[in-house]
């Protein structure tokens, strides 16, 4: 249940439109809804300003729609993370209005869209073709929770002057998601050149002394760059998230400093 929605509530209550049993009737699944396998976070766009997310690693098909049924009936807009095409499919054929990302492994179902919130734009900067999964991840995350995005992919340290002819649109930005993979240099080069915050995603991308994303991941927490964020391995929803905060920061609900 969404801000508006209750705040909806309230309002009908206070007209004398709606009665306090009937208004009762219409909160008493907050703050979760138990389905016996998962606690629903109805309260979550309550106290952060974006829904819950569901993780589909995991989980299954089943599990999965059945939570987004709760979601969707909610009046929440519905996102799912890490959902391979195979079990997209399975979903989509139970929850036929979900739009499903291949790239990103994101599938969708956006009752009412987010209105733009933030101080500006949210850019979303790659190094390379292989960590484009994690950018579009981050990037339509996002997009979903309300920020203007821009991309920047194919920047990587390996021909930094694709970066440089970069950086007058990199600077427009409020917050940057970084995302890279190999030994995981861009976000310290790209924290170095800008008074931005930066939010480093590393990923698992690699050889294998990548060691699936740690090596990426501890070059980016020993950046000489001061101020970076890092978050986990992959975590693209985790960056958006990150970067839709320090992006509201300062900014209430209605959008007014």
């Amino acid at each position: 249940m969404t801000e508006k929605q209750i705040r909806a509530i309230l309002d009908s209550v206070a007209s004398g439109k709606t009665s306090a049993a009937a208004a009762m009737r219409s909160l008493r699944e907050l703050p979760f809804h138990d389905l016996g396998f998962a606690k629903i976070d109805n309260h979550r766009s309550l106290r952060r300003g974006v829904p819950e997310v569901i993780f589909g690693e995991g989980k299954t098909a089943a599990q999965i729609a059945a939570i987004g049924r709760r979601v969707i009936t909610a009046g929440t807009s519905l996102v799912v993370t890490r959902i391979g095409p195979d079990k997209a499919r399975a979903v989509k054929s139970k929850l036929r209005r979900m739009k499903y990302h291949p790239e990103a492994r994101l599938g969708a179902v956006v009752i009412e869209p987010a209105p733009v919130r933030g101080h500006g734009d949210v850019m979303v900067v790659s190094a390379g073709t292989s960590d484009l999964p994690v950018a579009e991840e981050a990037a339509l995350c996002a997009e979903l929770f309300g920020n203007r995005v821009r991309r920047v992919y194919d920047v990587g340290v390996a021909g930094i002057h694709r970066l440089t002819t970069n950086l007058d649109l990199i600077r427009k930005s409020s917050v940057l998601i970084v995302v890279a993979g190999m030994e995981g240099a861009l976000p310290s080069v790209v924290a170095g050149l800008i008074d931005r915050p930066v939010v480093a995603v590393p990923t698992s991308v690699g050889y294998g002394t990548a060691f699936g994303g740690l090596a990426a991941l501890l070059g980016m927490l020993n950046t000489c760059a001061s101020g970076v964020t890092v978050v986990n391995i992959d975590n693209g929803f985790g960056a958006a998230l990150a970067a839709t905060l320090i992006n509201r920061v300062g900014i209430d609900r209605d959008g007014c400093d």
